[in-house]
């Protein structure tokens, strides 16, 4: 049997399987963007898609901790337009 992947939430901290979650990637020209196919080179960060988990990452600064990068507020509301469709 093929071992599932699996990931740990920034927002909640609950490993869950990596198809169930958002992956957030910063590539090396520091652009940060949401990876739809998991494939993305750069370093990657994991969200559920569940709001409250993206607050919570957004307010205790884990994904800018994740990528040591402080992040735009546009970059945020991008990730909550991604997560409430």
């Amino acid at each position: 049997m093929k071992k599932i992947p699996q990931r740990t939430c920034v927002g909640c901290n609950t490993q869950k399987n990596k198809s169930d979650l958002i992956r957030i990637v910063i590539n090396k020209e520091g652009n940060i963007f949401i990876d739809k196919t998991g494939k993305a080179n750069g370093r990657g960060a994991y969200i559920c898609n569940n709001p409250e988990c993206l607050e919570k990452a957004i307010k205790s600064k884990r994904i800018e901790r994740s990528f040591e990068k402080e992040i735009s507020n546009e970059i945020y509301d991008d990730l909550r337009k991604e997560i409430v469709e």
